[in-house]
């Protein structure tokens, strides 16, 4: 029995982790989910990817603490940060969909999505402080999101709630009906252009990078020459001056 499924619908595809009781991730699992999802940068059909649990009251418990010993760590690394690479490089959206305790590893790659939807009762923690090691996808990646709170989750790695968490600006919404809310998401995700919500996505993600005067450069020449060559850039302004809606093609 795999330790996930992976389902295509409404425009996305849906990685749903299933590895009891706690969605642990070890090297085996990390390294089967990046060949699960290899095909993602081709599949212009899809516009999202979904991450979620099929587990009550847990997203992920986060990296098997076996992994974390000397003579695997390195290798459990790798495999976990190849991951997040790969992830950062999709033309999909990627959309987290958290219900529980969302730990370590697990909140590593939760707090990476482009977006995340949280139910009231989730909390977020990066512990990995009281085991004598740090979170190295966190540490690069939640100084962007959070500043100070990127200090505070890994240097005392105690638990941040979900209203804390959106206070933080680390949560995109609080929703009670978590299956609803990511259909609703994926839905209006699923009727954008993918080429542009591809390239749009890549403009949010490398606009933190480097000083605003090579941030602004590097934009400028993703729009002007990515942007404005594909289909659907001269689709969207035809339409509006057209007043119609616009007919994607998705390149």
């Amino acid at each position: 029995m795999s330790d996930f499924e992976i389902d295509e619908r409404a425009g996305a595809l849906w990685l749903t982790l299933r590895r009891p009781p706690v969605n642990v991730l070890d090297i085996s699992t990390l390294r089967e989910i990046r060949r699960a999802l290899k095909g993602l940068p081709a599949r212009h059909d899809l516009k999202v990817l979904v991450v979620r649990s099929g587990l009550p009251g847990v997203f992920s418990a986060g990296m098997d603490v076996a992994d974390h010993r000397r003579e695997r760590v390195a290798q459990m690394l790798s495999a976990f940060h190849r991951l997040i690479v790969f992830l950062d490089q999709i033309p999909q959206a990627t959309l987290a969909a958290v219900d529980g305790r969302c730990l370590g590893g697990g909140c590593e790659l939760a707090l990476f999505c482009d977006l995340v939807l949280a139910t009231p009762s989730s909390t977020f923690a990066l512990p990995e402080i009281d085991l004598g090691c740090f979170p190295p996808v966190a540490a690069v990646t939640l100084p962007r999101l959070g500043g100070r709170t990127a200090h505070e989750m890994i240097l005392l790695g105690e638990p941040v709630s979900a209203e804390e968490a959106l206070r933080r600006g680390l949560v995109s919404r609080l929703v009670e009906d978590l299956d609803a809310a990511c259909a609703r998401w994926v839905e209006r995700l699923a009727a954008k252009s993918g080429s542009v919500l591809a390239l749009a996505r890549r403009a949010v993600r490398q606009g933190g990078r480097g000083s605003l005067a090579k941030a602004l450069a590097r934009t400028e020449r993703l729009y002007v020459e990515e942007l404005t060559r594909t289909r659907d850039s001269d689709e969207g302004i035809q339409a509006f001056l057209e007043k119609r809606r616009p007919r994607w093609t998705d390149r």
